[in-house]
């Protein structure tokens, strides 16, 4: 069985039951914790769920926030659906492909 997972930044959230509520509110702190990211680099880590991020860049975010990473980052696991087939069947199963396969022709000589 296939686990899906999926995550939810929300480092938005935190900043805002910190009162803060833009970008340009967290790139000082950044800053004071040696963090020395673009105005585009920050807006981006605020406005946008990122794909990657640095330890350096997660460490500091916690101690700004005086939080830990699960406070910033909601992860979710769940069974994956099965795939189903164009026949309907659903996926990983063998039994039915053999009696969609066709049958070798004979030619009897006889008739």
């Amino acid at each position: 069985m296939k686990r899906q997972v999926s995550y939810q930044w929300r480092l938005r959230e935190v900043m805002a039951e910190h009162g803060m509520f833009t970008a340009t509110d967290l790139a000082r702190p950044l800053v004071e914790r040696g963090i020395e990211l673009s105005s585009v680099q920050v807006w981006r880590l605020v406005t946008q769920s990122p794909e990657r991020l640095s330890l350096p860049v997660l460490a500091a975010l916690c101690d700004i926030f005086e939080c830990t990473p699960a406070d910033l980052i909601a992860t979710r696991a769940e069974n994956a659906a099965p795939r189903r087939t164009a026949t309907g069947e659903t996926g990983g199963s063998t039994s039915g492909v053999a009696p969609l396969r066709p049958k070798r022709a004979r030619i009897d000589p006889d008739r």
